[in-house]
């Protein structure tokens, strides 16, 4: 199957677990069909493959969910691990109706197999959380790793405090063992009194620093990241805090001996409407993580991605709204008090990809790219560079005035004046990502209008655009 952002056929993607053998990235994921009635409540792990985010093979059901009366009616979050020969998976058995009957909601369970698409549960090796310490329904989404100082496995754990403010307890929890089977809970790993939860924690060395990453949905629903010289702390806080957007999350990362990624999920919205509630689970979306020159991370697009669009699509600018000037695919324009447009034509069918070179003056308040406009610019989507803020956003046309861009689409980005900005943009059906400069990336969704082409704009202010469009 190809796909520039997964899903399964039948349903939704969320909490992807990914593992890389052979060429192949292995990405197991919780499946929810959202439909109860034909497929039953809980939701098992299904198994992908792919060696370029593109193609997948499905190998269908890996990990089934239990039944009602069962710890993992719900098979959330985990890990996947190899040793001698024989793989481990650790994860989160969930069953709410567990709390109404005085048993524990969640627990950390785990299975083998030695081919990884037969596993085999072990219901024996189940542990919870102590209720001495910590809230006994919030004990999730294990992730494990060998720590080569300690000589042990260390498991870090989604957990929650038994003290403290309601909505700050959340925490990542420690534990501890020499087999994989016995596991002893130590003081947490990292409780910064800063969140509800920290949710799928991940956690990786890149030179000289630890990277700690985590999905938080009290502060802002979005993947976090914090990093540290040493694994004991302090865990710092860089200066951009997020891999991405709202519409990015519960990333967990892998690599494949040389570049990290990080696998998310691009949520689906209620309707199917621009204004409609995030719902849980959606389309995969993959990014490569590296490190920069200070030790933060950027996420960039994946270089198979990338190179798949190799199809470049012939544009035809018009004016639209003030005094264009083009040649080939250059345009620029002078708009000092007004709002100038340039149609630039159709998207190409299917999936695509824009790549934008955008330079502008001092005073310029916003420019950038319109999606899916129509040949008057009476609606479409805005990726909007906004140099007085220091931030791209994703705004809507025509929107109510009270709202000037979609709430959680923006992401801080450093704009001068005469230095070049560089985006690609990757569409396909409702999902779409935004890539700056190799170091940043924005997801979002686009429900409301699927017709129209592309254009240019600048608003109160002038810029130069080097712009090409490219198909699959």
């Amino acid at each position: 199957m190809s796909k520039l952002f997964y899903k399964p056929e039948d349903g939704w993607l969320a909490d992807v677990i990914p593992f890389y053998e052979d060429g192949e990235f292995k990405l197991l994921y919780l499946k929810d069909w959202r439909d109860r009635e034909g497929h039953g409540e809980g939701t098992p792990w299904f198994l992908l493959g792919t060696r370029d985010f593109i193609h997948y093979k499905e190998y269908g059901e890996v990990l089934p969910r239990g039944a009602v009366s069962e710890q993992d009616l719900y098979i959330y979050t985990g890990c996947v691990l190899k040793k001698d020969g024989l793989y481990h998976i650790f994860y989160t058995g969930n069953n709410f109706h567990y709390p109404a009957e005085g048993k524990a909601q969640q627990a950390v369970m785990h299975a083998v197999s030695s081919d990884f698409v037969h596993w085999e549960k072990r219901p024996e090796d189940a542990f919870y959380a102590p209720t001495d310490a910590y809230e006994e329904h919030d004990w999730r989404d294990p992730f494990v790793f060998w720590n080569e100082e300690a000589g042990e496995y260390w498991m870090l754990l989604a957990a929650r405090l038994k003290k403290g403010p309601a909505g700050r307890r959340g925490c990542v929890a420690l534990c501890a063992s020499k087999d994989l089977t016995s596991w002893e809970v130590r003081d947490p790993f990292w409780a910064p009194y800063l969140y509800t939860t920290h949710e799928c924690p991940d956690l990786f060395r890149m030179g000289d620093w630890w990277y700690l990453l985590y999905s938080t949905f009290s502060d802002r629903t979005v993947t976090h990241y914090r990093m540290s010289r040493s694994l004991q702390g302090p865990w710092l806080a860089p200066e951009n805090d997020a891999l991405d957007t709202r519409a990015f999350y519960a990333a967990k990362t892998w690599t494949d001996g040389e570049r990290r990624y990080a696998f998310g999920w691009n949520p689906t919205r209620e309707g199917e409407h621009d204004g409609g509630t995030w719902q849980w689970g959606g389309h995969l979306v993959v990014h490569e993580v590296v490190q920069g020159t200070d030790g933060a991370l950027l996420v960039k697009v994946p270089d198979t991605l990338n190179a798949a669009f190799n199809q470049e699509s012939a544009l035809s600018f018009t004016e639209v709204l003030g005094r264009w000037k083009f040649s080939g695919s250059t345009a620029a324009v002078t708009a000092t008090d007004s709002f100038a447009g340039a149609y630039a034509g159709p998207l190409p069918d299917g999936a695509c990809k824009l790549e934008a070179t955008i330079t502008f003056a001092p005073g310029t308040r916003g420019c950038g790219i319109i999606l899916r406009t129509d040949q008057e610019f009476g609606q479409g989507y805005m990726i909007r560079l906004e140099p007085g803020r220091n931030r791209i956003v994703v705004d809507q046309w025509p929107r109510k005035g009270d709202v000037p861009y979609a709430v959680g689409m923006e992401r801080p980005l450093p704009l001068l004046p005469g230095t070049a900005c560089s985006l690609s943009i990757y569409l396909e059906d409702q999902v779409c990502v935004v890539y700056v400069n190799e170091e940043i990336a924005l997801s979002t969704r686009l429900y409301d209008f699927q017709q129209g082409g592309t254009g240019l704009f600048v608003s109160e202010g002038s810029a130069e655009f080097m712009f090409r469009q490219f198909a699959m």
